[in-house]
């Protein structure tokens, strides 16, 4: 059903952006982890800073230093404190320890001590003696961390005991909210305490009154260099805070990038843009939406920073942070933009992200030096600086955290700046809007000039011609002496046709385009279309082991994929192109589609010239295309792949959902129309396929193996679909299944090595190509017998009927089996084909025969004939050879298709020709000639032209 498309112009613009941002929100929706990941993992980056943020105030309000005394409180006879109290004492413990012992004198005052410590006597088992000061020593050097200090007693005369006074000051260890100082701890009281008691003995008054005051002089708190009043006057919160927030914001870089490249590895841009999609609306679908997701990252971003009072979302305006985190997020959309255009894997994005994240951490220590100098000389350095976007974000985040400690900015102060030497906020806004603008420009200017899978690429200067802005004026393909085969491209390979019709259809384009006339049944008309990919150098290391790596370099030649081609494909009708791979098919219908440039030649469709690019968006608004490989969203449904196509086809609303429910009736996908196409198999996928290509009634259909993957019922349904669609249409179809093409085709082409080797129906390629005719004869089963007399009989009247066709028409048997014996009779035999099945038709009781069925060569035949003589003929250009070693161990080189083959130095006086081998060939899976086998070796006979081989090596004839 013919179907009018509704929309043009903007709306059909605007249609399409629409549609993308559906398909878009979809996508994201259906990949709820990428998705929830890309917009809240700011809450655990700035969760985790909040943290950060909570133990650098607690240590600044709580310092393990000592605290500030204004007015320090008086201490009086301060006690000998137990050994417990010491950080980190070991146990069992000692409350001092003592040298003299021996002496009473000494050791009455140590009992006094120990008597008469204020508010708690100390147990004898808490101190421990020894008799000189070097015994004392060695001990606690032995065994350190025993106790808090020692007491080193000396009787110098009867008037005079000195005394001296050891701390273990090396445990001056500084813990949360709490500090020790030795001095004040354990040394002054153990001081007074033996003074006190000295004094005692000396008078010979134990109950000697002994009050001793203590006081601080008043001091500073002495706090740790890294702990300030806030985390924001924090070394770290200065430094890496930064770097937290630039995380946070790099976060959907990765998931931009990735989307973007993915969507054209997958060739899902390529099917689009052939199905008529503007590249407008293609990268605003993506900027609003990457716009969209964007604002929504840098709201939360803030909000997640205000809940968790991290002082840059408080003291700052609202809007001059949020804007902050926008532009600059936005900025990385289009940087990501211009870096897709230079990535062609999706497993590279995530390197490529890396990397850049990496240079962006490391940028950010340089970014408040850099911007606090406004220095004339330094301008172009921090020129050049901020076009990497992390910078002047980085510069406007360093000015904003240091305006927390003055209150921040606000909105009213967005242009100004407390110190002469920084930028204010709006410089850095400026440059990520320009910078942004810039990447988006860049991106989709290089988008078109760089070769890609994206379609036809551009002159670098395209944007300067007229016909770009208007889409009007095609350009017209200048090369009028076509038929002369002039044109910039080498020109083709000597090749004479061997078909007649090639030749004539060749002729018949070459006079239209000569004398200008135009067709109305033409629809597609194929002008010296000639695609060669020219020699490329491909160069790549590999690790093989851990600490070496090898590289090579490989050079791949100029190949020709298409050569010649002059066609023309008329309305109604299907035309079926076939050919072995690599023979160019795909090639054909990637030129035709503008997915790949022509090197010369041309090809029009309904008048437009696939050389022009206002000619190809023209081209693609008539037809539709079957690719040979499924290129189709796993995330959307079969009804969403059929809306999104028809919209970008441009129906209607009410028009694309009919339509999508029509056609996914008509490719049997009706009872799963909301199931995703990830869950297809790949049989449903293809008829998905074939659906898009024939959605909004497209002129002209491309269908590259449409039927791959189908079981027979299916197939054969679809089959009926594709017959039903060639009203008002022109298709071309490849397919590897010759009863497909015989079934659908109305003409068939047969392609090999790039060249149109055969054209016509499948009826003239048969009488013409195919080996001849087939015949089949089966035999009737004698009733009633023993299985050893059937199977005489059967065998006597096999041997008779292969008498007769070996003594009437010199022919063998094919195949034979039991019940069938199946003959080839080549063409030349044709005039005794009469009277030969005639009689044979009146012995037919003679020879047990039920039934005699003839016909001409299959499809496949002629397939296999027409790409093997393809290979001959490239295999002589080529001089190409293989080894052949025959049973005496002899091993020849043989050239490529080569029937009867000479072996050297075997004349003799028997055989004075020599002997020689018959060479049987056979192609692989690539249509490349093998050898298969080899007769015996035989006397080369009288007057039989035989090829020449080289000896490789030889053995001893017996």
């Amino acid at each position: 059903m013919a179907m009018e498309l509704q929309q043009r112009g903007f709306s059909l613009f605007w249609q399409q952006t629409i549609a993308l941002l559906k398909k878009n929100f979809l996508l994201s929706m259906r990949s709820k982890r990428a998705t929830f990941l890309q917009l809240f993992s700011s809450l655990f980056f700035l969760g985790l800073l909040f943290g950060i943020q909570k133990g650098m105030d607690f240590r600044s309000k709580h310092p393990s230093t000592i605290r500030a005394v204004n007015d320090p409180q008086p201490l009086t006879n301060p006690p000998i404190p137990p050994c417990e109290h010491k950080f980190f004492i070991k146990h069992p413990c000692y409350d001092f320890v003592w040298s003299g012992s021996g002496n009473r004198r000494i050791e009455s005052i140590v009992s006094g001590i120990l008597a008469n410590n204020p508010g708690r006597p100390i147990p004898s088992t808490k101190v421990k003696s020894f008799g000189t000061k070097d015994d004392l020593n060695n001990w606690l050097l032995s065994d350190p961390m025993r106790t808090p200090g020692a007491l080193h007693f000396v009787e110098r005369n009867a008037t005079v005991i000195s005394y001296g006074v050891v701390t273990n000051t090396s445990t001056y260890i500084q813990v949360p909210r709490a500090s020790e100082d030795p001095t004040f701890k354990f040394q002054l009281p153990l001081q007074l305490a033996a003074s006190r008691e000295i004094a005692r003995s000396l008078l010979g008054d134990s109950k000697f009154s002994w009050n001793v005051g203590l006081k601080e002089f008043a001091r500073p708190a002495l706090q740790d260099p890294e702990a300030g009043d806030s985390f924001q006057d924090s070394s770290f919160g200065t430094i890496f805070s930064p770097i937290f927030f630039y995380a946070v914001s790099m976060f959907g870089f990765v998931f931009q990038i990735s989307t973007m490249v993915l969507e054209k590895e997958l060739k899902l841009r390529q099917a689009m843009t052939v199905m008529g999609l503007f590249d407008s609306a293609y990268w605003c679908s993506w900027l609003l939406w990457e716009g969209i997701m964007t604002f929504l990252s840098s709201l939360l971003i803030v909000l997640f920073g205000m809940m968790f009072q991290l002082h840059l979302f408080l003291k700052n305006s609202f809007l001059i942070v949020l804007l902050l985190f926008f532009l600059f997020q936005l900025n990385m959309v289009g940087f990501a933009f211009l870096i897709s255009n230079f990535i062609r894997k999706s497993a590279s994005t995530t390197s490529a992200s890396f990397a850049i994240f990496v240079i962006g951490c490391g940028t950010q220590a340089f970014a408040g030096g850099l911007y606090g100098d406004t220095d004339h000389k330094t301008r172009y350095r921090r020129i050049l600086w901020s076009f990497f976007p992390p910078n002047p974000f980085s510069g406007g985040l360093n000015l904003l955290l240091s305006a927390v400690e003055h209150g921040g900015i606000s909105w009213s102060r967005l242009s100004l700046c407390d110190d002469s030497s920084c930028y204010s906020m709006l410089h850095f806004y400026r440059w990520l809007i320009a910078t942004f603008f810039l990447w988006l420009v860049l991106a989709i200017y290089l988008d078109n000039i760089l070769p890609n899978s994206a379609g036809v690429r551009k002159p670098f200067y395209y944007f300067l011609k007229p016909e770009y802005w208007t889409g009007r004026g095609e350009e017209k393909f200048k090369e009028n002496a076509l038929c002369c085969g002039s044109g910039s491209a080498p020109p083709n390979d000597s090749f004479s046709q061997d078909d007649e019709d090639v030749h004539d259809e060749e002729n018949r384009v070459k006079l239209q385009v000569k004398e200008g006339n135009v067709d109305p049944n033409v629809a597609v008309q194929l002008q010296d279309l000639y695609k060669m990919y020219s020699r490329t150098i491909n160069f790549s290391c590999h690790s093989c082991c851990l600490i070496c790596c090898y590289c090579r370099c490989k050079i791949k030649k100029p190949f020709k994929a298409v050569q010649g081609l002059w066609l023309n494909l008329e309305k109604d009708q299907l035309f079926c192109l076939l050919g072995p791979n690599g023979a160019g098919k795909t090639t054909v219908i990637s030129c035709l589609t503008g997915i790949i440039p022509v090197t010369r030649g041309n090809a029009l469709i309904y008048g437009n010239s696939v050389r022009s690019s206002v000619g190809i968006s023209n081209i693609r608004k008539l037809i539709g295309v079957c690719s040979q490989f499924d290129t189709l969203w796993d995330a959307l449904s079969g009804q969403e792949h059929l809306e999104l196509f028809a919209t970008i086809k441009g129906l209607s609303r009410t028009s694309k959902r009919s339509e999508a429910k029509k056609l996914l009736a008509d490719v049997k996908l009706d009872d799963v129309t909301k199931v995703r196409a990830g869950s297809y198999s790949g049989g449903m996928k293809r008829r998905l396929s074939l659906g898009i290509a024939l959605i909004g009634d497209p002129k002209v259909l491309f269908l590259d193996e449409p039927t791959t993957g189908m079981d027979p019922i299916t197939r054969r349904h679809i089959w009926s679909v594709i017959e039903a669609a060639k009203q008002g249409r022109s298709i071309i179809l490849t397919t590897h299944s010759m009863e497909e093409a015989d079934i659908l085709s109305d003409r068939i082409g047969i392609m090999a090595r790039g060249r149109l080797r055969c054209i016509g129906t499948s009826t003239l390629l048969k009488s013409r190509f195919g080996a001849g005719f087939i015949a089949k004869i089966s035999f009737s089963k004698v009733a009633n017998d023993v299985n050893a007399m059937e199977n005489t009989i059967d065998s006597k009247h096999h041997e008779a009927v292969k008498e007769f066709f070996r003594q009437h028409i010199d022919v063998t048997p094919k195949d034979e089996d039991k019940s069938f014996l199946t003959f080839i009779i080549p063409h030349e035999k044709e005039r005794l084909l009469e009277n030969f099945f005639a009689e044979l038709d009146n012995r037919k009781p003679e020879f047990g025969i039920l039934n005699i069925q003839i016909g001409l060569s299959t499809l496949e035949e002629v397939f296999l004939n027409i790409a093997k003589k393809a290979e001959l003929e490239v295999a002589a250009s080529e001089e190409t050879i293989k080894p052949l070693i025959l049973p005496s161990g002899t091993t020849l080189q043989v050239p490529v298709g080569s029937k009867y083959v000479e072996i050297p130095s075997t004349i003799s006086a028997e055989n004075p020709r020599g002997l020689m081998v018959e060479v049987y060939w056979e192609q692989d899976d690539h249509g490349n000639l093998c050898i298969s086998g080899h007769s015996d070796e035989t006397p080369v006979p009288p007057n039989l032209q035989i090829s020449t081989s080289r000896l490789v090596t030889a053995k001893p004839r017996v």
